[in-house]
């Protein structure tokens, strides 16, 4: 399958999204549940996998590419967008928290980019999605979000998303930098990538940074996200009543506050 080549337009700050333009016979695929928005001459079509051409062999390749979606985590279909139309169309996605979205060109990266297992949001049609495990066997055991992650590969454009703001690096032979792990969007294939301990048992147990950092050796690219989602959602997730907010509806204007009101609860005992 010949690659799309498609125009892009990223928009929005905080929480953005991408227009992409398809002339007539284009598409693009996207991650489930990423659509936002498109014009009515775009078909929809659900597929295993990516329906990229890496996916051949019949009904059994498809199912192989599906199951290496299901390993990284992802959903086993994902929706192929087709401009039906006789001029162009237009079909965005959206970024699932607030980040940036990356416009990775593939061609100019060689060809492949690892990257984080919820990081990928849409790409050009041929663009295919699989999975990159890591070799040695204490990424694999101690690796935590970079033990399993998604693999690109093609030469067209493929778009991922990160939280918060982005570092990019450029790393020179045997150059090397030292991440938390959640913090690795994508990196390039000739890029080392190992997991190294902290150092101190002191630092593993108090220093609130985890027992290991991701080890990024050149030469290679390197981006970073400042913000990812598994540490928003811990802290959302500590911030929140961890009883169930049983009296949070009382407090609200037009709230039904029940027989008895805040005082019969405290008196009840239930409000240690």
């Amino acid at each position: 399958m010949a690659m799309d080549v498609v125009d892009y337009e990223i928009k929005g700050a905080e929480m953005q999204y991408v227009e992409v333009e398809l002339d007539p016979g284009e598409a693009a695929i996207g991650e489930a549940g990423s659509l936002m928005f498109m014009d009515a001459g775009i078909g929809m079509d659900t597929v295993f996998g990516d329906g990229s051409a890496s996916q051949g062999g019949g009904f059994f390749g498809k199912l192989l590419g599906a199951g290496k979606r299901l390993v990284t985590g992802e959903s086993l279909f994902t929706t192929v967008y087709t401009n039906q139309a006789s001029a162009k169309q237009r079909v965005a996605f959206a970024a699932p928290y607030p980040g940036k979205i990356l416009a990775m060109d593939l061609k100019q990266l060689g060809g492949t980019l690892i990257c984080q297992r919820d990081a990928f949001l849409c790409a050009a049609r041929g663009v295919a999605l699989g999975i990159a495990f890591q070799r040695k066997l204490s990424v694999g055991f101690f690796g935590g979000e970079g033990f399993i992650m998604q693999r690109l590969d093609g030469d067209g454009l493929a778009f991922v998303h990160a939280g918060g703001s982005i570092a990019k690096r450029q790393l020179q032979p045997g150059q090397t930098l030292l991440v938390d792990t959640g913090c690795v969007v994508a990196y390039t294939q000739e890029t080392n990538f190992e997991i190294q301990y902290v150092g101190k048992i002191k630092t593993a147990l108090f220093g609130g940074e985890g027992l290991f950092f991701a080890r990024l050796t050149g030469p290679g690219t390197v981006w970073l996200q400042s913000l990812p989602f598994s540490r928003l959602a811990s802290r959302v997730f500590a911030a929140a009543p961890q009883g169930g907010g049983g009296r949070r509806e009382e407090a609200g204007l037009g709230g039904l506050i029940p027989a008895g009101g805040v005082l019969g609860g405290i008196l009840g005992g239930d409000d240690e």
